[in-house]
């Protein structure tokens, strides 16, 4: 039994007692439904911890800096808005993450060409750097307030290593 099977049949398990704690108990209709408001935000809580540990690609923000490895564009169509597929591996105080990690983009014309360059230059053997920074707008609550968490996107040449003198 994987992992991510093993949290599921735990997550089951917990609905079920949550549910007989439901019917069988003689709890105050309060104490009640703060175990519905619990159960429920777990499951919502456990779905976005699956979503990162079944490797789907992160809808979270790009690393500040970063190497570009590999990028796939799907053009928006009728039915479909388009995304951006990146894969990066974070540059932490100047060394790259130990794991790359896959990042999902809104699709937007700028950014596509800029990945389709950046691959480019990665199939000709230049090394891509990349950085993002949030983009500038009104302050409050993000979630409020759709594309308040989309992030300016610059790629160049990674600068080669310089190396000490003999």
């Amino acid at each position: 039994m994987s992992g991510t099977d093993a949290l599921l049949w735990v997550y089951v398990a917990l609905a079920f007692v949550a549910a007989l704690a439901l019917l069988a108990s003689h709890w105050p209709r309060w104490a009640k439904a703060l175990l519905v408001v619990g159960v429920s935000a777990l499951y919502f809580l456990a779905e976005t911890a699956f979503d990162d540990v079944w490797g789907w690609p992160s809808r979270h923000a790009l690393p500040e800096r970063f190497v570009l490895l590999a990028a796939v564009i799907e053009e928006p169509t009728r039915t479909r808005p388009g995304a951006l597929y990146v894969w990066v591996n974070a540059l932490e105080g100047g060394k790259p993450a130990p794991r790359p990690r896959a990042y999902q983009l809104p699709y937007s014309k700028d950014l596509h060409a800029l990945l389709d360059e950046g691959m480019k230059k990665a199939r000709q053997g230049i090394a891509q750097m990349g950085t993002a920074e949030p983009r500038r707008g009104p302050r409050g609550l993000s979630w409020l307030r759709p594309g308040s968490d989309e992030q300016n996107v610059k790629i160049r040449d990674l600068p080669l290593p310089q190396l000490p003198e003999k």
